[in-house]
């Protein structure tokens, strides 16, 4: 699965710390604790007819991440809210976007890796592209990485950073294999998420998906529960072995930037019918419903 390059999304304006410069101009100093140590939060965002999908959500997130790293005091909601209507605005996007917010830790006046040595100001970046689904609706291929998740002693990974090294080495063993993505064990070798997604399975019309030990507290895999609650469809959470997944009826990936999307195939192992099922197909069309109604005005 490689993303294909829009033609639309050559002159977009990318919004850093206020200021709307093009793609080709955009830059932030070589000082900027993003580049110096990969220090910095994010968030991927998707705009639906001028609404944002669980804006506030992914802003408490965004926040807590912050926190967790003790940043400077971020852009507050509303401050962050005026510069992504600023963004779209400014492209004329109201619909198939995805946003990347990104805020790091901010400039520093030395190379090094100590905090003291930054000025005291986050950096805040807005990406903003033209950008549907990600992922064939057809369904997904995975391979298990020998890449595991990190455990939250090491670093917790329900903080959303951008160190994201960890993934893109899995990644890149789901390249090699000629796969989609890679589906990634804990320590413990139970399933953690994929690469860049959630991981549901279901098994005789139970949803299940693994807790947040090792992997993101997902917006989208949250919301995905909420439904399943809502809807009295069975659901769980708990540890998941690659024995569950190679047996399930469905397995299903959740994210922002690809939504919901059958997985058909697992290290070379055909699941269920090899293609998507009707549990994967009622909870897409559920989640499509919300997303056609909800979300922050923002353009």
């Amino acid at each position: 699965m490689l993303q294909p390059y829009d033609e639309r999304n050559k002159d977009i304006l990318v919004n850093i710390n206020g200021q709307l410069v093009h793609r080709d101009q955009a830059g932030i100093s070589p000082f900027d604790s993003a580049v110096q140590n990969g220090d910095a939060v994010w968030e991927g965002l998707r705009l639906y007819n001028g609404r944002i999908f669980k804006l506030m959500e992914h802003l408490d997130r965004l926040r807590a991440s912050a926190l967790a790293l003790a940043y400077p005091p971020i852009p507050s909601h509303q401050e962050i809210i005026q510069e992504l209507r600023r963004t779209l605005q400014a492209n004329g996007m109201t619909d198939g976007v995805h946003i990347r917010l990104t805020v790091s830790r901010g400039v520093k006046y030395t190379s090094g890796m100590d905090p003291r040595v930054n000025l005291g100001r986050p950096t805040l970046i807005i990406l903003a592209e033209h950008k549907p689904p990600v992922y064939d609706r057809a369904g997904i291929r995975l391979v298990t990485s020998g890449i595991r998740r990190i455990p939250p002693d090491c670093l917790d990974q329900n903080i959303h950073s951008c160190n994201m090294l960890n993934s893109i080495l899995a990644k890149i063993q789901a390249n090699v294999a000629g796969v989609d993505d890679a589906l990634m064990l804990d320590i413990h070798g139970f399933v953690a998420e994929t690469n860049a997604t959630h991981l549901f399975v279901v098994q005789d019309g139970l949803v299940m998906t693994s807790h947040t030990d090792a992997c993101p507290e997902g917006i989208t895999r949250a919301t995905v529960l909420e439904l399943c609650q809502a809807h009295g469809i069975p659901h769980w959470v708990g540890n998941i072995s690659l024995s569950q997944v190679y047996r399930a009826d469905e397995v299903f990936c959740t994210g922002t930037m690809g939504e919901l999307v059958p997985v058909v195939e697992v290290d070379g192992r055909v699941i269920g019918e090899g293609k998507g099922g009707p549990v994967t197909a009622r909870l897409s069309q559920l989640y499509q419903e919300l997303t056609r109604t909800e979300g922050v005005q923002v353009v």
